[in-house]
């Protein structure tokens, strides 16, 4: 709790800086600095144990640990960021028994003074008592830690800035500096007694330059110079990072020109370093030259068997000796890591980065352990890793070029880590046991008739009644159309055949899948043609026979058909007895769903063939990528959940009605890391923290993927997924995983990583949270009053947008120390275009005005309604004029395992939170796209003039057009719901401010995703940087016209606008009651991923020529309406691309041909004026601003800060709106127009850089600008206002702020972003 009246600045969540390892007892402990706090963690336990304030808005750049005895319980370490270093006492206070660290002290010991220079380094030298302290202008300080007191500065002979500087040494004599300068260099010098000077000029008078700028130092009763040692020229660009060996016998050097260099240092007497009177030269010698990053490289680490480099492409290498790559990692985002960090006894390896999160890996455990431990530890045993070739015994011996009869494997199928069947082309089924792999067991189970070739295969394990044996069930489809089903047991020395039997399920190469559904077992079976036909076949009677003939005849009856109305192959399926339906995804990417009675599979039905209908569809799920598989998700809600991935590395969400029997996509995640995306799944070990796994491939290579802790698991060269393969996993994947596929030279390739479990531990892979990668640009509370009871609610929501084009959803706890407990990613915008403004629709209203068609008895029985059916919204706008809405749904606590492990990015250990996920969540509504380039937007250079006859015709430039056609960009947006009182109609107005100088007034139709142009509200010379709006309650009106809608606009050039609404919104709402277009025209139903159809060059598709068609004949607009028929900015290009037809048509009723304008329509629309203007208001932009309504006098106030630094401030009233025409005049005019102003006031320097972000409540206001400062406010009854209290932040370079005020507790939770987010907590004073 901050102390009343005070700012108390809280966690910061943004780029960690600094990593140490911290020995303890019983486990090593991870030091983290984060802007300027230092958390400590629990490794093993990925358990946050304190979190300390070390500065005071200054970030924390590095941690050095002084060496003390073993087993101490206090530790002493240095701090240092910018020109700061202070020297802290860590002490410790471990469990009764032994196994835990129970509490955690942070005392400061000692504060240096502040250095003209920033700190680089700093060095603890044991032997002298000293902290040596190396700084940006190639100096060492040297510290006495006992006097406490700056011995002396040493200036290295190249007085010159650097960017990195690393010292080795445990004394002053030891002392080696490796300085990286800005002019891509890197200086080796150190520290010599006086008495060697003429011995170091007479060794490097030859070939030394510098050494005559040799300067003395005293230190003591000795003298020391420093004395330069080598210089480094081969860097092509600046030198970002040095580390040394722990012997001080190498160092390695990253750099701009991403190269990585190892240099070894010659000494040619080998007491040069402990005895430096008896030195005699250095050679420095290049060992390693390492290229393999695409960026920078920020940092690095070297041992004597391996190196680490970690840079701006968010990889980490891990390199071997040799110069060979022996694993890289990508899971960070953003702009890169920053540190890596590296414990060769426990074989940890850490990094953070930009993007907050800070990684663990355990290199012994991972799927390229063999090759890591072989260049680490030499003694390590490889038996749980394995990486063998083999050959089906009717394939072994194949060469040359392949035909229809040749003999090659065609289907690879795990039955468990140690079993493998294989089909080949001949009609072969074999078995091999992979116990043992130096003597595989092939089995030959069965050739299917006429040799035909096995061209799908489905395997079904299951276990006897009677025994603990399993049985494999195998369904085979071959090229005649015939399905064989096997039944296998698992034999003492082979497996043997207990039945098998076959049937003609389709004719010649019509046979292309045979599925088994696990919620069916083995008593039914689907087959798959090319034409979208799926067919349920009956074989319980014929698999448990209880006759001895393996090849007995039986009868397996067709029970239904299930024909899609795509035409396309269907490619996975799912169904759900219980919940009677079943879902089939094909081969386009489209889903489908069709009514599956549980009479179907009841044991003793004698349901005859019957054809199901589809009951619901949805065209293109995946773009025009394949469905790769469904899953249906139990639900207690009145709707089914279903997942589904795809080949555009896309997992969906969709939801099928129970009642409506309709599916409506609510939620995507893609997974970038992978290509296609094959399936899902889920860990199911007791003593593992849940966590849900992505198993695709990239172009080549085969990918498991840790969705939680967005984490690569494995990875495997394959050849893409095109090639026969199979894959198997274990309870823990990180630890039990197979994978085989087929190569060219018809070998099966097999990569086996198979551990037991039982005595090892899961390492957590994440321990802090991952936040944007990016700059934030804007943010918004969601109003807890939304989705908890205010009562109870102990968490703060927030939405961030990014400059990486990311929306996210941060949680804070409130009651743990203003904690951050969780990150979710929503989505992305197309194309990711960057997030340039966030607004959060916390109310609906209703409107009220007379020229809506209802009755008063309508608008009464609907509050109640209104009020159940609340809707609250996140709208996001940014590049390329992208704006996404969300809509806010409430988690449900059962039914959702599987969607949060989807949709949590990163969170922390549930031993950690007080709370372990978001009561609620945001899924994507819709997305609306801008036209190309419209004539409303042309400038001088984007027409032409052509001669026709003896007219001039003006024509859109196209060539210039398409040129400019995604240049320009949302800067902000703010909007408002109304409700119909009658019709079951939500109407979202958004305004949003193009980089053009245009505002645009829109309007999203709910729930039917509709998009309309509204207004236009012209003229504006400049940009607009912010918009909000005031909605005056028809209360407050002395007529009875209802509420009024007013937007509020601050430009570039200092001025402050206002627009009247309300009559253009209430045509509008009269208009949609009237012609009611949700009616006939389709909605958009997905956004788009990026992939496929649905990336790289956009489809636009014109039909300016169509009309919208009205519903049951023509409806007129009522005469006098100032709309024209509004123009349908509904997304269907979504569905156009997906189509590749011009047209867009309705699938509500086949066989519909109703044509709906496109997104990418121009037409003309009402332009509206301004009713006030105010000019200069501020020096230049009006970069934020904010509202507030005092209830009292019925007064606004409104506070804007701007680039000049100045905060404005003006209370007014507004009077009649009847009529009034634009009005211009300045803030401190005595005729205002419209608004009748009552007191102003300006703090002319109130940050002393550009203010941006402000917020006000009428009785305080806080604001923060790019001086890196929040400062609170407090405003007079005569309008004045005055600063009260001020806070630094570790937020660099703030873009927005946002504040939530707790009325209960009576605190102001402040929240900025910029580079990263942080919370500063305010409480009033007691008599305020």
């Amino acid at each position: 709790m901050a102390a009343a009246g005070h700012l108390r600045p809280g966690s910061y969540l943004g780029d960690v800086s600094a990593l140490s390892f911290l020995p303890s007892s019983p486990r090593p402990l991870l030091l983290a600095g984060t802007g300027s706090e230092l958390l400590v963690y629990e490794v093993g336990a990925a358990r946050l144990l304190a979190a300390f304030q070390v500065f005071d808005g200054v970030r924390v750049h590095g941690i050095e640990l002084r060496v003390g005895r073993p087993h101490c319980s206090t530790h002493s370490l240095a701090v240092f960021g910018e020109r700061r270093v202070k020297l802290l006492s860590l002490g410790l206070r471990v469990s009764a028994d032994g196994s835990d660290v129970s509490d955690l002290l942070l005392e400061l010991d000692q504060r240096l003074p502040g250095f003209d220079h920033w700190v680089l380094d700093a060095r603890f030298l044991e032997v002298d008592g000293l902290l040596a302290i190396g700084l940006s202008d190639n100096s060492v300080a040297l510290w006495d830690l006992s006097k406490r007191v700056l011995v002396t500065r040493v200036k290295s002979p190249d007085k010159c800035l650097l960017y990195s500087m690393r010292m080795w040494g445990d004394s002053v004599r030891q002392l080696l500096v490796a300085s990286g300068t800005i002019l891509n260099e890197i200086l080796i010098w150190k520290l010599a007694p006086q008495n060697l000077r003429s011995s170091f000029l007479r060794s490097y008078e030859g070939d030394t330059s510098g050494v005559n700028d040799s300067e003395t130092i005293h230190l003591g009763d000795n003298q020391y110079m420093t004395v330069h040692l080598g210089r480094i020229k081969e860097h092509e660009g600046s030198i970002f990072r040095i580390a040394w060996s722990s012997d001080g016998s190498k160092f390695m050097s990253v750099s701009d020109d991403r190269s990585a260099r190892l240099w070894m240092l010659s000494f040619k007497s080998p007491s040069f370093v402990n005895q430096p009177a008896s030195q005699d030269s250095v050679e420095i010698i290049p060992k390693l030259t390492l290229f393999g990053h695409n960026a920078r490289i920020w940092d690095c680490y070297v041992s004597d068997s391996i190196v680490i480099t970690a840079g701006e492409d968010c990889t980490c290498c891990i390199w071997g000796m040799d110069g060979k790559l022996i694993k890289m990692f990508r899971e960070h985002i953003g702009r890169g890591i920053w540190r890596c960090l590296f414990d060769p006894s426990s074989l940890l390896l850490v990094t953070a980065g930009f993007d907050s999160a800070i990684k663990v890996h355990h290199l012994r455990d991972s799927i390229f352990h063999d090759k890591a431990e072989d260049k680490v530890v030499c003694n390590s045993l490889n038996y749980d890793s394995e990486v063998f070739v083999l050959s089906s015994p009717s394939v072994l011996g194949q060469c040359g070029p392949l035909d229809s009869k040749s003999e090659y494997v065609r289907c690879l199928h795990f039955a468990e880590e140690n079993v493998l069947y294989v089909a080949t082309n001949n009609g072969y089924l074999h078995h091999a046991e992979l116990s043992n792999i130096e003597d595989v067991r092939w089995t030959e189970i069965i050739q299917v008739t006429e040799k035909a070739p096995i061209i799908c295969m489905d395997v079904m394990p299951t276990y006897s009644n009677h025994s603990l044996n399993r049985e494999d069930v195998i369904a085979l489809g071959d090229g005649r159309g015939n399905v064989t089903i096997v039944r296998l047991t698992s034999g003492s020395i082979e497996p043997k055949v207990k039945l098998s039997f076959t049937w003609p399920a389709e004719k010649d190469r019509q046979l292309l899948g045979v599925y088994w559904c696990k919620s069916l077992e083995c008593s039914h079976i689907f087959t798959a043609d090319p034409r979208g036909v799926l067919k349920l076949w009956n074989i319980r009677d014929a698999l448990f026979s209880s006759t001895d003939v393996i090849n007995a005849p039986q009868k397996c009856p067709l029970i239904s058909v299930f024909e899609s109305s795509f035409g396309a192959r269907i490619m996975c399926l799912d169904a759900s007895p219980r919940e009677e339906i079943l879902i089939a995804g094909d081969k386009k990417g489209n889903i489908t769903a069709f009514p599956f009675p549980k009479i179907l599979v009841l044991h003793d039905s004698c349901v005859m063939q019957q054809k199901m209908p589809s009951c619901d569809r949805f065209k293109g799920a995946h773009g025009i990528s394949s469905v790769t598989s469904v899953n249906i998700k139990d639900s207690i809600s009145d709707h089914i959940e279903i997942h589904t991935t795809g080949g555009d590395g896309c997992i969906c969400f969709f939801k099928y009605g129970r009642n409506v029997r309709k599916i409506d996509f609510f939620g995507m995640r893609q997974v970038k890391e992978l290509g296609t995306i094959q399936s899902i799944y889920t860990n199911l070990a007791p003593e593992s923290q849940l966590s849900t796994y992505a198993i695709g491939f990239t172009s080549a290579d085969f990918i498991i993927w840790d969705l939680e802790n967005e984490t690569k698991m494995a990875q495997v060269s394959c050849g893409g997924w095109r090639r026969p393969y199979s894959y198997y996993l274990g309870m823990v994947p990180e630890y039990q995983n197979c994978f085989a596929f087929v190569k060219q030279d018809h070998d099966i390739h097999i990569h086996r990583h198979w551990a037991s479990t039982q005595d090892k531990k899961l390492l957590p892979q994440v321990l802090h949270l991952q936040f944007h990668g990016r700059e934030v640009h804007s943010l918004c509370f969601i109003d807890p009053a939304s989705y908890s009871n205010l009562e109870n609610c102990s968490d703060l929501l927030i939405a961030t947008g990014c400059e990486d084009g990311t929306v996210r959803l941060t949680g804070l706890l409130t009651c743990s120390s203003g904690r951050w407990c969780s990150s979710k990613l929503l989505g992305e915008h197309v194309g990711g275009s960057a997030v340039r403004a966030t607004c959060f629709i916390p109310r609906t209203y209703t409107i009220t005005d007379k020229s809506c068609n209802y009755s008063l008895n309508d608008i009464s029985d609907n509050i109640a309604l209104e009020n159940k059916d609340e809707t609250f919204l996140l709208i996001s706008v940014g590049s390329k004029q992208v704006l996404t809405t969300w809509i806010l749904q409430p988690r449900i606590e059962n039914g959702q395992v599987c969607l949060n492990g989807l949709d949590v990015d990163s969170k922390q250990s549930s031993k950690n939170l007080e709370s372990g996920d978001l009561a609620m969540s945001f899924q994507w509504l819709t997305t609306h796209m801008p036209p190309k380039l419209t004539r409303n937007r042309l400038k001088a250079g984007h027409i032409k003039h052509s001669e026709e006859g003896n007219s001039s015709v003006v024509q859109p430039n196209l060539g210039v057009m398409d040129h400019m056609e995604n240049d320009w960009r949302y800067l902000s947006v703010t909007a408002f719901l109304l409700k119909h009182p009658v019709l079951r109609l939500t109407v979202c107005f958004v305004v949003v401010a193009c980089s053009d100088a245009t505002v645009v007034l829109r309007a999203l139709l709910l729930p039917s995703r509709l998009w309309f142009d509204v207004a236009l509200l012209v003229p504006q010379a400049s940009p607009v940087l912010v918009l909000r709006h005031i909605i005056i309650n028809a209360s407050h009106c002395k007529d009875d016209a209802g509420d009024r809608y007013l937007i509020v606009s601050g430009s570039t050039d200092g001025s402050i606008t206002f627009w009247n609404l309300t009559e253009t919104v209430h045509g509008f709402m009269q208009l949609i009651s009237e012609m009611q277009p949700h009616v006939s025209i389709d909605c958009q139903k997905r956004p788009r991923t990026g992939r496929g159809n649905q990336g790289g060059r956009r489809r636009w598709s014109s039909l300016a020529n169509h009309s919208l068609k009205k519903r049951d004949g023509d409806i007129s607009p009522p005469d006098g309406s100032n709309l024209s028929t509004p123009y349908v900015s509904e997304n269907s290009s979504e569905t156009s691309a997906v189509d590749n037809t011009q047209n867009v048509v309705h699938e509500g009723s086949e066989g519909s041909n109703s044509e709906i304008p496109s997104s990418t329509q121009s037409c003309e629309i009402p332009e509206l004026r301004p009713i006030q203007l105010l000019s200069g208001v501020h020096q230049s932009g009006v970069n934020c601003l904010h509202i507030s309504y005092s209830t009292p006098d019925k007064s606004y106030c409104i506070i804007s800060g701007g680039d000049d630094q100045a905060v404005q401030c003006f209370i007014f009233t507004i009077g009649s709106l009847e009529n009034c025409s634009t009005t211009t005049a300045r803030l401190d005019s005595h005729d205002n127009g419209i608004l009748k102003i009552l007191y102003q006031h300006k703090v002319p320097s109130a940050h002393s850089a550009a203010v941006k972000g402000i917020w006000t409540d009428g009785a305080w206001a806080f604001s923060t600008g790019l001086d890196q400062r929040v400062r609170c406010w407090k405003i007079g009854s005569s309008g004045k206002f005055t600063e009260y209290s001020h806070a630094i932040i570790s937020v660099p370079e703030p873009e927005t702020l946002d504040v939530f005020h707790d009325r209960a507790k009576t605190n102001y939770q402040i929240a900025v972003a910029g580079r990263g987010m942080q919370m500063v907590e305010f409480s009033p004073p007691e008599d305020d």
